[in-house]
């Protein structure tokens, strides 16, 4: 056997250990943060920790005795690709023709969301709607969207509930974390409603692509290419979807939509940097609030009376 001949095959034996290792790769990382199912890779991680203060809210606040004493009614609704539904809707004490949906975070369900229901519902008199994401809570769904399925389920959400409560109907969205990258994701498609007046996003990412190269860098110092490339194969493989076309980026550029954007400066998790780039990209009017000392999605706890005031003159100024 020549040497050129033996160096030819030990070349493609290595190549051929490198596909099969980027694969598997790519399996694993799936696996790891997009399929459903417990994420023990989140626990101790020193990104999502939050002030005491925080954390006693969000476990042992009032607005949880809030929510469980309220009579919600369950909708539900099938997905474009015929996935089953569920959101819960509580009417206003009085009549209103205001209606805020409420998405919620990666790992989490909708009624988390009446951290903030209970104010709109309470305070500024609106009808609340929160849905569980597929893939969370009582929705079907064997993966996590990111948002960007999750755009089209928003749509399809608001329509079903303008058809419930009149076209004349002034809808807000509101979302967090990747909550807040769905109603972004939305603010661009064509066929969202003209009812949405205005979009409150706190603590979003720019694309679901940078956010895992952030995260990949930051956990286990990787780098994105080619793993996560091939991550994304697996995802249209399974999910549907594109890691590099979920961008909230692309479509706040197609919107005209008013924006609030909320984000910590203390955020680790999603890098603060990412609103300010979605609030330069958006094609309508968009604002920017920061809060001091935040991580993710701790803005509300930590400033609360500032938040509801932006917020409240935010809605005044959009939601006539």
């Amino acid at each position: 056997m020549s040497l050129r001949k033996h160096w030819k095959k030990i070349v493609v034996a290595v190549a051929g250990v490198l596909v099969v290792a980027d694969i598997g790769a790519g399996i694993f990382f799936y696996n790891l943060a997009i399929k459903r199912g417990p994420k023990d890779f989140l626990e101790g991680n020193s990104d999502l920790e939050v002030s005491q203060e925080t954390m006693d809210e969000l476990l042992e606040g009032k607005w949880r005795q809030w929510v469980r004493g309220q009579d919600f009614e369950e909708l539900s609704m099938k997905s474009r690709d015929g996935i089953e539904l569920r959101g819960y809707y509580l009417a206003a004490k009085k009549p209103t023709d205001k209606l805020v949906i409420l998405t919620h975070g990666y790992l989490g369900h909708a009624k988390q969301m009446g951290l903030y229901g209970q104010y709109y519902h309470d305070v500024l008199g609106y009808n609340i709607f929160m849905p569980d994401a597929r893939g969370h809570g009582d929705s079907a769904g064997d993966y996590y969207g990111f948002g960007w399925p999750d755009r089209l389920d928003l749509i399809d959400w608001t329509k079903k509930l303008l058809e419930r409560d009149g076209a004349d109907t002034k809808v807000v969205y509101h979302g967090l974390s990747m909550g807040a990258a769905t109603v972004l994701m939305a603010s661009g498609e064509k066929d969202l409603p003209k009812a949405v007046k205005a979009i409150i996003a706190d603590s979003p990412y720019t694309d679901v692509y940078n956010l895992f190269a952030y995260q990949m860098k930051r956990m286990y110092h990787l780098p994105a290419f080619p793993v996560l490339d091939t991550t994304s194969v697996v995802t249209n493989m399974r999910a549907g979807y594109r890691l590099r076309e979920a961008s909230a980026l692309k479509e706040v550029e197609r919107s005209d939509v008013p924006m609030l954007i909320i984000h910590g400066k203390a955020d680790t998790f999603v890098p603060t940097r990412m609103a300010q780039e979605l609030q330069d990209h958006a094609g309508g009017k968009a604002e920017l609030m920061l809060i001091d000392d935040a991580n993710h999605g701790e803005g509300y706890v930590k400033e609360k009376a500032r938040y509801q005031k932006r917020l409240e003159k935010f809605l005044r100024e959009n939601v006539q």
